[in-house]
């Protein structure tokens, strides 16, 4: 079977540190799912505002691999602990394809591109190639009785984000509370807490860098991405 991809998404982080780790974590994120030339076309997204929530078939990014590997080792669980693929999210898979809930803000059918989908909480970079897009049902697609294995113990997990009110500035407000949601997410790997150590990603065209002590991660340096040293 071959499959093509259909669109990417365009938002704020052009790789995939400082994303959230699922999606939905982050609803201030937003970003816009735009249709290759050949899938921009109305009819094909007839109907779609009606749902709130759409499901995302997307390819991760990773690296070429010769072969898979049964067990991969959760960031998590410390990095330290295995447990089979199939019992985690990891894009190192057979076949490297996420898939993610979002929430559907607007169909946009006038403009350049159009038509193109406006979505909030995703969990992919700048760029993600999309296979597929199918709308959530809630009657068929919730379970709230469902478990989470060993997911279930980072639920509720928060930093205290403490950034300068004057290098928040460079954002659009919009902007401010999606960075300030990927911060108080943690983005570090689980298995690094050096607090002595200065962490950074991209987001928006700038260079966020922090440390992290005592559970309160600060901003101390908010630079354009091309001054990045």
């Amino acid at each position: 079977m071959e499959i093509r991809p259909i669109a990417h998404l365009e938002c704020d982080f052009p790789t995939k540190f400082g994303l959230p780790r699922q999606s939905g974590l982050n609803s201030d994120l937003t970003g816009r799912i735009v249709f290759n030339p050949e899938f921009r076309n109305p009819d094909a997204v007839r109907g779609l505002k009606e749902f709130s929530h759409i499901w995302l078939i997307w390819a991760f990014s990773v690296p070429e691999r010769e072969g898979w590997q049964a067990t991969v080792r959760p960031p998590r669980l410390g990095g330290n602990v295995r447990v089979g693929v199939f019992a985690t999210r990891s894009p190192f898979r057979p076949n490297p394809l996420g898939l993610t809930v979002a929430k559907l803000l607007e169909v946009v059918t006038e403009g350049a591109n159009a038509p193109y989908l406006v979505i909030a909480g995703a969990d992919m970079m700048n760029g993600t190639e999309i296979f597929d897009i199918k709308p959530y049902i809630p009657y068929a697609d919730a379970h709230p009785e469902a478990t989470g294995s060993f997911a279930e113990e980072m639920r509720g997990y928060r930093l205290r984000a403490e950034v300068p009110e004057e290098m928040l500035k460079v954002f659009r407000e919009p902007q401010q509370r999606a960075l300030l949601s990927a911060l108080e997410l943690d983005p570090r790997p689980a298995y690094q807490n050096d607090p002595n150590r200065a962490y950074g990603f991209l987001f928006a065209g700038y260079d966020v860098r922090f440390t992290v002590r005592d559970g309160v991660l600060r901003v101390f340096e908010i630079v354009k991405a091309e001054n990045k040293r």
